[in-house]
């Protein structure tokens, strides 16, 4: 089991490999560079009928450079971390960048613009317990295997799952800066199916925290599993037509996800987003928020620094309605005109990119249900598969199942159809319910969209 001061050991090991990275690329002959350095280990195990199914274990340490010479670079990754191996890595990165094409928007952040902050401690997205070990996860997952099967018409619980993983990372350039941090994350899940051949249906329920303290009981997610799959007995073709939809909580962040890769300033930047000329307008209904918050306690995606070494923190990505800012790294930011907004991201193998970081939408002060019985007849969408969605346009066409709504209340549930509008005119018709799932990198409600079209029988 690992202990919180081992974690630390760890990381100061993978500072030592992050700075030798770096001179490394300088004596090869880098202008600049950054790396990283990511130590991951993680335990899944899967039940079925009872026993187990499937338990898989992973360990490793990872190595990332990137070198940047008079406007070209070049990213390269390993999983050996030898002198050799590492010198080896920072000869090809720098053979590589000369050969790149020259964008005079690349380059590392001054010294002037890091983040003083070079831990998470703070933030509690790395739990101090000792690692769950796998007979304890196998547990969990009976137990959400077990409570799917009390429910009458659950035939079989098709997989049954609890996972666990612990990251540590650290970054460091030749800028200066250098610091790292840990996360943990702990998954349960479990898929229900009910009925035999063309009549079988399946749905799920799954829940990830970042503490194991945080997540609902085992029993409570198999027990959610199994209501959703036997809600879909008898799933058939919705009509054709115009008709209002919502978007139910598990899916409705999907919907905030095209508007935030609309506003990521690497699409802005190429002329390839449908908001690209809608800076400061109305893109969502008088009222509504759409919050960014890189600094919330124990959730998914906080984190007190980007990966260009930026401090984040909170900012209204739109408010009441109004379009506020793009996310921007530094890069498409200095394209633009503007400052980064902190919001860089990276792999080992891949240059910093813009991304977003806990985002929160202002819910309404309705439930569900009244949004159903406002529908009147319609669509509620509760899962969602394959997509069409025209970067530049905002046309959008996605395959869709859920229930149909008449008379204000849910009929009977709906597979295999076609959902489709333009985003501009469906986010600006946004009413929100006040059900935002908690715990999520995305905290939306379910949504409803007036006047979408619905592809079905």
């Amino acid at each position: 089991m690992a202990s919180n001061t081992t974690a630390k050991n760890d990381t100061a090991d993978l500072g030592n490999l992050a700075e030798t990275l770096i001179a490394a690329a300088r004596k090869a002959g880098a202008d600049e560079a950054d790396a990283m350095a990511v130590a991951g280990q993680s335990t899944s195990i899967d039940v079925r009928a009872g026993a187990l199914e499937h338990a898989d274990r992973a360990e490793a340490i990872e190595i990332g450079l990137r070198v940047l010479i008079g406007g070209r670079q070049a990213c390269v990754s390993a999983s050996d971390h030898s002198a050799a191996s590492i010198d080896e890595m920072a000869a090809r990165a720098v053979a590589m960048a000369r050969e790149a094409p020259v964008d005079d928007a690349l380059g590392l952040a001054e010294p002037g613009q890091l983040a003083a902050r070079r831990d998470a401690q703070d933030l509690e997205i790395c739990d101090n317990l000792p690692d769950p070990s796998p007979a304890h996860l196998q547990d969990l997952a009976l137990r959400a295997e077990a409570a799917a099967l009390q429910s009458r018409g659950i035939s079989q619980v098709e997989s049954a799952n609890a996972s666990f993983s612990r990251r540590q990372i650290w970054m460091a350039a030749s800028n200066g800066f250098s610091g790292g941090y840990g996360r943990t994350t702990h998954v349960i899940s479990a898929v229900a199916i009910t009925g035999e051949g063309l009549s079988m249906e399946r749905d799920y329920a799954a829940e990830a925290r970042v503490w194991a303290a945080d997540l609902p009981a085992p029993e409570d997610i198999g027990r959610l599993a199994a209501e959703r799959t036997l809600a879909r007995t008898g799933s058939r073709k919705p009509p054709t037509g115009a008709f209002p939809i919502l978007y139910d909580q598990r899916v409705s962040s999907s919907l905030i996800g095209h508007l935030l890769s609309a506003v990521n300033g690497s699409a802005v930047a190429r002329g390839a987003s449908w908001l690209r000329k809608s800076l400061d307008e109305q893109v969502l209904p008088a009222g509504m928020t759409l919050h960014e918050d890189p600094l919330r306690t124990r959730f998914p995606s906080s984190r007190p620094f980007d990966a260009e070494g930026l401090a984040t923190s909170p900012r209204d990505i739109i408010a009441d309605g109004i379009l506020r800012g793009w996310t921007l790294d530094l890069a498409n930011a200095r394209k633009l005109g503007m400052d980064s907004t902190a919001s860089a991201a990276r792999g080992l193998a891949s240059a910093p990119s813009p991304t977003n970081s806990n985002v929160i939408l202002t819910p309404g002060t309705r439930s569900r249900d009244d949004l159903i019985a406002e529908m009147g007849t319609g669509l509620v969408v509760t899962s969602m598969l394959g997509a069409s969605i025209n970067g530049t346009t905002g046309d959008y066409s996605r395959g869709a199942a859920g229930f149909w709504v008449e008379n204000g209340q849910i009929a009977y549930a709906v597979n295999e159809c076609t959902i489709a509008g333009n985003l501009k005119d469906m986010l600006l018709s946004l009413t929100a319910a006040n059900d935002a799932p908690p715990w999520r990198g995305a905290e939306v409600p379910s949504l409803l969209v007036r006047g979408m079209t619905v592809a079905g029988a």
